[in-house]
């Protein structure tokens, strides 16, 4: 009998291993794969190795720039990698893309995939600009197969020529992971919208914007600040998710106002977003550069329209005028007229909704996008003259 294929996914933080990648692991589990996990240590890991079944490794990876500790840790990967005799390594995120794909070349690991969901330098200009993409050119350079989870993120590093493009694919119709439409949905929620809108101090009559992620620069919350302030008073706010201080964060007017105005909702990081998503009426993402963004699908999945910049894979998510409205980055603007145009148009908004659910199910259920990187590998892994 041949031996079962041996993968590793890798990334920086366990956090991306319990929300980015939830469930492959499992899946691939069940396919016959031997499965393991890496990343950094952290509080996330006790429930990933729960909820997927197979082991974790924990090693010294940074998502700073620590070159000391970077060699140190691709040491150590390297070695790692060769006593474990990985058929395929797959990383997602920066830092673990580089350690990772350089330590897989190394130990001569056949199949080195490496999943770009965002490129942080896009936005970044100067000396940082060039010292952060020649990493990510190293790492894609050691892989064998790069993978950008967005048709406009393949455009973009091809047009870089970061890589060889025949080293290039997009898995299906984008995204790393997909979406659990089963369990993003309205009826998915215990709790009805009109309790936590009590909570909250809502009314049954406002109109709810919601906004999911960071609360940074880059996800445009001073664009957001800015296009909310002159919205009528029956039009409110909920922001779910961290405010960040050290990297990159709002500017102090924009803090100020979320936490001043008492149409603004800020309730932090929730490791359930699916109440907030069922109490509002849309969602509201006008971030600056993404990957291929999970929020806008889970939005979608719960029936909201959406209002995303027009950036690689939100604009990949929506279709202006079908499920959502799409509005240039970094434009107030356009924002706010956009905004007051779903609060005013009833028409509109009925028609977005009504597409919202089917156009993310149709697109990016989460089985079918496992299903296309299970026969992937695969590919692969018989083009490597491999046995699965």
């Amino acid at each position: 009998m041949a031996k079962p294929v041996k993968l590793l996914r890798i990334t920086t933080v366990p956090m991306s291993l319990r929300f980015l990648l939830r469930g492959h692991m499992k899946f691939l589990s069940s396919k016959g794969f031997e499965v393991l996990m890496a990343s950094a240590d952290g509080k996330e890991v006790e429930d990933v190795v729960t909820y997927e079944g197979v082991p974790h490794y924990a090693f010294n990876i940074t998502r700073a720039i620590t070159p000391i500790t970077d060699l140190l840790t691709l040491i150590q990967l390297t070695r790692w990698m060769r006593r474990e005799r990985f058929d395929i390594v797959h990383s997602h995120t920066p830092k673990a893309g580089l350690l990772a794909m350089l330590a897989a070349r190394f130990a001569k690991v056949p199949v080195r995939m490496h999943t770009i969901a965002g490129i942080p330098w896009m936005e970044a200009t100067g000396s940082k600009r060039k010292l952060l993409k020649f990493v990510d050119q190293l790492a894609y350079r050691a892989a064998t197969n790069v993978y950008p989870n967005s048709t406009g993120l393949n455009d973009f590093v091809k047009k870089e020529g970061l890589v060889a493009e025949s080293k290039l694919k997009v898995i299906g119709q984008g995204s790393s992971n997909g979406i659990n439409t089963s369990y993003f949905s309205a009826d998915a929620v215990s709790q009805s919208s009109g309790e936590l809108r009590a909570e909250l101090g809502v009314e049954a009559t406002d109109f709810v914007f919601c906004f999911i992620g960071r609360v940074v620069k880059d996800k445009g919350l001073n664009e957001l600040a800015a296009a909310f302030k002159d919205l009528p008073e029956h039009v409110k706010l909920v922001l779910v998710g961290p405010f960040e201080d050290e990297l990159d964060p709002v500017s102090h007017e924009t803090r100020e106002f979320f936490n001043g105005d008492s149409r603004v909702h800020a309730v932090g990081y929730q490791n359930d977003v699916r109440p907030f998503l069922k109490l509002s009426n849309a969602l509201v993402f006008p971030t600056y550069r993404e990957g291929f963004p999970n929020v806008p699908m889970q939005a979608g999945a719960m029936g909201l329209p959406a209002i995303v910049s027009d950036i690689n894979g939100c604009n990949e998510i929506i279709e202006h005028g079908l499920n959502g409205l799409i509005v240039p980055p970094k434009d107030t603007n356009a924002l706010a007229e956009a905004m007051s145009k779903l609060t005013t148009d009833t028409s509109l908004m009925d028609g977005l909704k009504s597409n919202a659910r089917r156009m993310i199910v149709e697109r990016f259920d989460q089985q079918v996008v496992w299903e296309e990187l299970y026969q992937e590998y695969l590919s692969l892994i018989n083009s490597s003259d491999q046995h699965v």
